[in-house]
């Protein structure tokens, strides 16, 4: 018998040898147990993002981006009088703050469908670090060519006569 070792063979006696069962630590799946502060070492990049995040809505519901000689005017709208797709984004995040949803969708819708997007992806992020896993976003071609026509189609929806419902 060409290819067989012998060692193999003098202990299955021509029966296949079944492994033993898995301890839960060696599964690639399941990450080891580890130490209480372990954890809070993993997540401390995820609660910095959302510190991040959190002091800048703070900021953005504080001062009124409807109170002119706060924030700078968009180049886009001021020079050629067309809405960008970020058109509206701080005034939409001010009325997110405050719990306007209505207005915040009228802002810019784009962007509260963007806020909701950011929830979800980092309360995946954060349970993944959580459990010792590491993040996957993975963005393929198609997923950012798409991303790139569905803001084309906004901002050109936007600034059409019928598209009056998306102005800021």
């Amino acid at each position: 018998m060409r290819g067989v070792n012998a060692d193999s063979r003098r202990g299955t006696r021509g029966r296949t040898a079944v492994p033993g069962p898995r301890r839960a630590y060696d599964d690639p799946v399941v990450a080891p147990p580890m130490r209480p502060g372990a954890v809070l070492g993993r997540l401390a990049v995820p609660a910095a993002v959302l510190a991040a995040v959190a002091g800048s809505f703070a900021y953005v519901g504080a001062v009124d981006p409807n109170e002119p000689g706060h924030y700078p005017v968009c180049p886009l709208l001021r020079y050629a009088g067309l809405y960008c797709p970020g058109c509206g984004g701080l005034r939409s995040a001010h009325a997110f703050v405050h719990g306007d949803l209505l207005t915040a969708l009228h802002d810019n819708a784009l962007a509260v469908a963007g806020y909701l997007a950011f929830a979800v992806l980092w309360i995946a992020w954060a349970a993944r670090a959580a459990r010792g896993r590491t993040p996957r976003i993975a963005l393929g071609t198609m997923h950012l060519w798409s991303l790139g026509v569905l803001l084309a189609v906004f901002t050109i929806v936007r600034n059409l006569p019928f598209g009056g419902l998306l102005h800021p």
